[in-house]
């Protein structure tokens, strides 16, 4: 009995500090950030309290702007040219999250989200009609965005529900619910989009699972969205000029 109670000991001290470590680490876990291979020459720039947040983007003098928001670990500056010449029409902006590429801070939720809205802000004094678009973890972040401000369309590629239950599923056996900070809610966002919005699935998505895409695809008013699946996996190359067209 007495051999049994210090292994339960030993078992639950690991536990706790597992919960621990994933408490202290959640962040490092969700954002990668990474260097810009082609350092913007003449970005955006929006000034964030004492943060300045940097901005690829192709100006052009047009109503119509495309707004992009990358992957946890993904390099918007190389997608600049191909970007500006699938969407020709459109003035680009790409942001390179706090901590990525050359903007300064650290990357959580309440600050991308507030990034989101100034840059949305900033722009829409120029360009009357405003795509966003958002790729993985910049699909919680243009979620968000369109929900609280006039997007004339919204694409969002491999794109979650929630990421309270994108961890759950990979780590089933810690209380997610109560340890997470950055919950990005997704579905809880989508029921009040009106925005025509466009879902781009990849069907071997390793890493995001069909039902949080299809659960996310249900919370938006009927009538709103639409699905499109493409081959690949989570991240497979899908050519701007793919998305344009799906358009």
């Amino acid at each position: 009995m007495r051999t049994l109670l210090s292994l339960a000991s030993y078992l639950l001290a690991g536990y706790g500090l597992l919960c621990l470590l994933l408490y202290l680490m959640q962040r490092q876990l969700i954002y990668f950030p990474v260097p810009a291979a082609l350092p913007p020459e003449q970005p955006l720039v929006l000034q964030q309290g004492k943060v300045q947040v940097l901005v690829s983007q192709q100006p052009r003098t047009s109503d119509k702007a495309l707004l992009y928001f990358g992957g946890n670990a993904e390099d918007v500056s190389v997608s600049l040219a191909e970007f500006a010449a699938a969407f020709s029409e459109h003035a680009i902006y790409l942001m390179h999250y706090r901590g990525y590429g050359g903007s300064e801070g650290r990357p959580s939720e309440p600050a991308l989200i507030s990034d989101a809205l100034a840059l949305f802000d900033q722009v829409s004094q120029q360009h009357s009609d405003i795509t966003v678009i958002g790729r993985s973890l910049g699909s919680g972040v243009a979620v968000q965005l369109a929900a609280q401000r006039p997007v004339q369309q919204l694409v969002l590629i491999t794109p979650f529900d929630s990421l309270t239950k994108l961890a759950r599923e990979q780590f089933p056996v810690v209380p997610v619910r109560s340890l997470l900070k950055d919950r990005y809610e997704s579905a809880h966002y989508a029921s009040s989009i009106h925005t025509p919005t466009l879902l781009l699935v990849a069907e071997q998505d390793e890493i995001i699972g069909r039902a949080r895409s299809e659960a996310l695809y249900q919370a938006f008013a009927p009538g709103s969205a639409r699905m499109q699946f493409y081959p690949g996996g989570h991240n497979s190359y899908l050519p701007a000029s793919q998305i344009a067209a799906w358009l």
